[in-house]
């Protein structure tokens, strides 16, 4: 279980203490009066090793690697591209259009789930599944109150579905062919550490490396095709049965693929 306190920025009024008691007591944590206190002052005094932040408008978990919040960060570029005609290597890989049912194993930061939820429409669905409840909360919270200029993202962002469960759980309680695909991007055997975002969220993710019973699970739960991502030349492609999509030759990611 994470160990953690869940405080307010600096001056809250009553909803932000409000809101923190709130979400404290769902999540199973202590809610804390942020006073005056420093974040390292109060890891010290609770012996918390993360700090679930309430703001105004926003909820951020803080880390001993920095702080994580949510925005479409990548996401918003890619929607672009995708609205202009061009292509996305993810939506190539899973073959999904509108109407398409998506279940999104790995959450993280809620990137590739915004872009297939853009891609699938209303008619189609994305569940995303987050194994960390803090942040899952972040990306959750993020994805029903962040505000941005375009109403097809917002209304991208408004449709995912975050369940906080380990997807090995999860697809346990699928029924046979009930996605059409299922995709897993799992943290990299081999970090790519010049990627300075995913930083903060490093101490939280689940750094498991995917079995083949997980594998066998998404085949049965997915009608069409399983995708993972992973780093490029990664040895787990073959070792869970994974063909490696053609593209992004100079890519330091790449997708495997089984199709059913």
């Amino acid at each position: 279980m994470e160990n953690f306190i869940v405080t307010t920025a600096r001056n809250p009024d009553i909803n932000q203490e409000n809101s923190a008691a709130e979400i404290a007591q769902r999540l199973g944590g202590k809610f804390v009066p942020r006073e005056d206190l420093s974040f390292d002052i109060m890891k010290k005094i609770y012996g918390a090793e993360n700090i679930l932040l309430v703001k105004k408008n926003s909820v951020s978990v803080v880390t001993a690697e920095g702080e994580l919040f949510f925005h479409p960060n990548t996401a918003h570029l890619r929607i672009k591209n995708l609205r202009s005609g061009e292509g996305d290597r993810l939506i190539d890989a899973l073959k999904i259009s509108a109407g398409s049912t998506v279940l999104d194993c790995t959450l993280g930061l809620g990137s590739d789930a915004l872009v297939e939820s853009f891609v699938v429409t209303d008619s189609g669905k994305v569940i995303a599944l987050e194994v960390n409840k803090l942040i899952a909360e972040v990306v959750r919270h993020g994805l029903k109150n962040f505000n941005d200029d375009s109403p097809h993202i917002i209304e991208a962002m408004r449709r995912v579905e975050v369940v906080n469960i380990d997807c090995r759980d999860y697809l346990n309680t699928c029924a046979d062919n009930s996605f059409d695909v299922v995709y897993l991007d799992p943290m990299f055997r081999k970090p790519i550490h010049s990627s300075s975002g995913l930083n903060p969220i490093r101490p939280l993710a689940d750094a498991r490396p995917l079995t083949e019973e997980i594998i066998r699970e998404a085949c049965r739960v997915a009608k069409f095709r399983v995708v993972m991502k992973e780093h490029s030349g990664s040895e787990e492609f073959a070792r869970l049965g994974f063909k490696i999509a053609d593209g992004g030759k100079y890519s330091s990611v790449a997708f495997g693929i089984i199709e059913i």
